[in-house]
């Protein structure tokens, strides 16, 4: 196990009607002028948005709002809500939505406090300094709502980047699994991919000997393996809801990460794809991670089959572990596909002759250095040939 440091005070606050109590938190956490940012559609249909701003009244806490953010966040909202968190002096931002969203008023609220130009944040990957975060949860995938991790897509080019930073921890998240309950299937199965591949690019990993958070995954792998079926048959299985919303939290806010190496090459990969075509997160990497892994097998054959054993319940072949390992990616993929998502580039409505372009973004575009590292060293041609195995 490597050295490391781990730091996560976000306050959960968990259950039914929880939102609530926003105003409380907000108060709780000196918040006094409050940026509300969300997306639109349900959050104004359902009443939820309404429901938040009762309680910052009944804590007379005053706030603006700010709606618009779009799946795979704009860098073009960020700046206007820079503008606007300025210009009204707000103390506080409140994202509520899902990770979109929040990543969105993660820059929002790290771009306020700084000098130059926010995407510099992005191109170097990291922040330092922001206003307070709170969260009001209603899509459980990209657990933005407990880690320090926020992406976003500039338009200029369409380079999808990441900045980090415990200060982007939100102060506060709340979490109530029924208001997940009215998503599209098809989005909520999305979200399921992409906590699972959080928990994936943490657990291929080159650091030998870390038992522990191994065996944390694994159990968070598993727990999805069973509850999405269950929740995909019946969106209104709350219980199901609560499991899946509690295990996309505990996949990225990084507690079953620390000390290890990790992957992150099928979501650097993916990230072109979303940029884009605008696809949905979940559903590329759907599409990619199989690649990936199948791609980068031989590096480690062990640790892939590993997971085939322990996850999904391949019987171990000590003659022939690749088979193995294999079966263990071909039941990943199997599963994808049966909660609805999609297998190869035609499905996702990706482009075979973008291929060169999409490779070349990925490993040249904005600050990159010419290639992708994370479980192994990816060259140009290297993600090529992936991007290729996405189309068969």
């Amino acid at each position: 196990m490597e050295n490391f440091t781990f730091y996560s005070p976000t306050y959960f606050v968990f259950g039914k009607d929880t939102e609530n109590e926003a105003g409380a938190y907000v108060k709780k956490f000196g918040g006094s002028k409050v940026l509300i940012h969300y997306g639109g559609g349900s959050v104004v249909r359902s009443g939820l948005l309404d429901r938040i701003k009762a309680s910052l009244d009944k804590e007379g806490i005053g706030y603006v709002e700010l709606g618009g953010v779009k799946p795979n966040p704009r860098s073009g909202l960020v700046y206007e809500g820079i503008e606007l968190a300025r210009k009204e002096k707000v103390d506080f931002v409140l994202a509520v939505g899902g990770g979109s969203t929040i990543d969105s008023s993660k820059g929002i609220a790290a771009g306020t406090l700084y000098d130059g130009d926010f995407w510099e944040l992005y191109q170097r990957g990291w922040s330092e300094k922001a206003l307070p975060i709170g969260t009001v949860l209603t899509i459980a995938a990209a657990g933005s709502e407990g880690s320090g991790d926020s992406v976003v897509t500039k338009e200029e080019g369409m380079l999808k980047r990441a900045t980090h930073g415990d200060v982007l921890r939100p102060k506060f998240s709340i979490m109530n699994p029924a208001l997940t309950q009215t998503l599209p299937p098809y989005q909520t199965a999305c979200g399921i991919t992409d906590i699972m591949a959080h928990l994936y690019e943490r657990y291929i990993t080159s650091t030998k000997d870390v038992e522990v958070t191994d065996r944390l995954i694994e159990a968070l792998l598993m727990t999805m393996i069973h509850e999405a079926p269950r929740v995909m048959k019946d969106p209104d299985n709350y219980e199901a809801r609560a499991n899946i919303m509690w295990a996309g939290m505990m996949a990225h806010n990084n507690s079953v990460g620390v000390g290890r190496s990790q992957d992150w090459l099928s979501h650097d990969i993916e990230h072109e794809l979303s940029a884009l075509y605008d696809c949905a997160h979940g559903a590329g990497l759907a599409v990619v991670m199989p690649n990936v892994h199948r791609y980068n097998l031989k590096h480690d054959v062990m640790r892939f089959a590993k997971a085939a054993v322990r996850i999904w319940g391949v019987p171990m072949d000590f003659d022939d572990p690749e088979s193995t390992a294999l079966e263990g990616i071909a039941r990943f993929r199997s599963f994808l596909t049966s909660i609805g998502m999609p297998a190869n580039f035609k499905e996702l409505g990706a482009k075979e002759e973008d291929i060169e372009k999409l490779a070349d973004v990925a490993c040249n575009g904005d600050t990159r250095p010419g290639y992708l590292e994370g479980f192994v060293k990816l060259t140009q041609k290297d993600i090529e040939n992936i991007y290729r195995m996405c189309c068969e």
